[in-house]
């Protein structure tokens, strides 16, 4: 294995101005609250009421918690029907995740976390840490998850339950032992990445952790930019960027996993 990355890491002062955004991104996520919210809102649009319930706290801090997550754009308000009462139905308005705004959520962190970025600052490093390990506990259930980054299943998020998740392209022709549930399986469109069935590559979940095998594909497999040898494995960490082949027909996967 090349053990030599000539990548450069990037350098983020605490000063810059996409720190300063990014302060301002944690203080609005920091909250467990608006974080189970967030869960609470995932599959089906709540009114105000029924989220208050839902967190167990006043109607008032319910109102200010949306507001917050109204100003980063990970939700939206639209007029609904609320439950009926005694005077009738009446319209409210009704909260629900917009579009893909959990997984930019986990990718925005994840990006700030990854290994090849250091932020020079203990104080916005710590609240990241703390931030993303709220999130795990609080909306993905502390599952480690791989997200992919780039091309059409982008922002898409797989979670590693199982002890050997394989990782390749969908393989129409073969489904035999192939599942979409158990399995990491790409879009088509990777044309660079094999497929599932033979397959590119897996995660192998051991006593002391997460690793990754490439199973002799053709376009390779790299962790943070380091190749890694055929059928031979290799400790992943959180925040590690894992790629499977090069270019726009390749795939990354951005590795989070929870502390502990």
């Amino acid at each position: 294995m090349n053990t030599s990355d000539k990548s450069p890491t990037i350098i983020i002062h605490e000063d810059a101005d996409s720190l300063k955004e990014l302060s301002e991104y944690l203080d609005v996520l920091s909250s467990s609250a608006r974080l189970r919210i967030l869960k609470f809102i995932e599959k089906k649009p709540r009114d105000a009421r029924a989220i208050s319930k839902e967190i167990e706290t006043s109607y008032e801090n319910t109102k200010k918690h949306l507001d917050k997550l109204l100003s980063i754009g990970v939700i939206k308000k639209e007029a609904g029907l609320g439950a009926p009462t005694s005077k009738g139905i009446h319209p409210v308005w009704e909260y629900s995740i917009v579009p893909g705004g959990l997984e930019a959520i986990i990718r925005n962190l994840g990006l700030f976390s990854n290994t090849q970025v250091q932020i020079v600052g203990t104080e916005i490093s710590s609240r990241l840490d703390k931030v993303k390990n709220t999130l795990s506990k609080e909306v993905l259930g502390n599952i480690p998850t791989a997200m992919v980054l780039g091309g059409p299943d982008d922002g898409k998020i797989f979670m590693l339950k199982d002890d050997q998740i394989r990782i390749g392209r969908i393989d129409s022709e073969k489904k035999t032992g192939i599942t979409h549930e158990d399995d990491i399986v790409l879009s088509e469109g990777y044309t660079a990445v094999t497929r599932v069935s033979k397959p590119h590559g897996r995660f192998i979940r051991e006593n002391d952790g997460w690793y990754i095998e490439d199973c002799g594909s053709t376009g390779g497999t790299r962790i943070n930019h380091q190749r890694l040898e055929k059928n031979t494995k290799i400790k992943v960490h959180d925040g590690d960027l894992i790629e499977l082949a090069k270019g726009i027909s390749g795939v990354k996967l951005l590795i989070i996993i929870p502390q502990g």
